[in-house]
């Protein structure tokens, strides 16, 4: 589908506010109107792979709202978990669990594993439809690390103080904002995600 599908306001199908900014942040360049959405009806993530996942959130608020609707789902990979949390990252820890459970399972399992400087990674899948369903555009990043622990940082969210971003040299919580958006999984669909719309016809 044609990018002149996207008239108005496309909205950004989560609740998560520290990923709207993020995602408004990465796309301020590309002349789309990126909004945080008003509301968002319940949606049960039951996808088996992030784009899956990210599709059953673009859809539903697309749908709701009337109106283009961007969403991602992403999360961490961790190869000796066999790609664990995956899909599951949000709610790793049980549903309704906050990051520092989340983060405390994951060294928990990696501790009894014995293991050190576990490779994993970040993974994201950002999709644009328009109400009845259709893909306007979709793309997926991912950045390569080391899960490390104890956590180290105070900015980012989520496994961000865990995970160790070697080119860096430091976590990712330990990076300016500006420095994460230029190399981050989201960071790197979202501009691929721009790229594709500025060479759609």
């Amino acid at each position: 589908m044609s990018k002149d599908a996207l008239t108005g306001p496309i909205y950004v199908a989560t609740t998560n506010e520290h990923k709207a900014r993020e995602i408004a942040e990465i796309l301020a360049d590309t002349g789309l109107d990126i909004r945080p959405a008003p509301a968002l009806p319940e949606v049960v993530e039951d996808g088996e792979t992030f784009r899956d996942n990210a599709l059953l959130k673009a859809r539903s608020a697309a749908e709701a709202l009337g109106a283009p609707a961007l969403a991602d789902d992403s999360g961490l990979a961790v190869d000796v978990l066999g790609g664990d949390p995956g899909v599951r990252s949000a709610r790793f820890a049980g549903e309704g669990a906050d990051a520092q459970a989340n983060n405390a399972l994951l060294v928990e399992r990696l501790t009894a594993l014995g293991v050190t400087d576990p490779a994993a990674a970040f993974v994201c899948h950002v999709v644009i439809v328009v109400p009845g369903g259709e893909i306007v555009a979709e793309a997926e990043g991912r950045v390569e690390g080391l899960i490390r622990w104890p956590e180290q940082g105070d900015r980012g969210f989520g496994y961000d103080p865990l995970f160790f971003h070697p080119p860096s040299g430091c976590r990712m919580a330990e990076l300016a904002p500006e420095a994460k958006n230029a190399i981050s999984h989201r960071g790197v669909a979202l501009r691929l995600l721009a790229q594709r719309l500025r060479e759609s016809p």
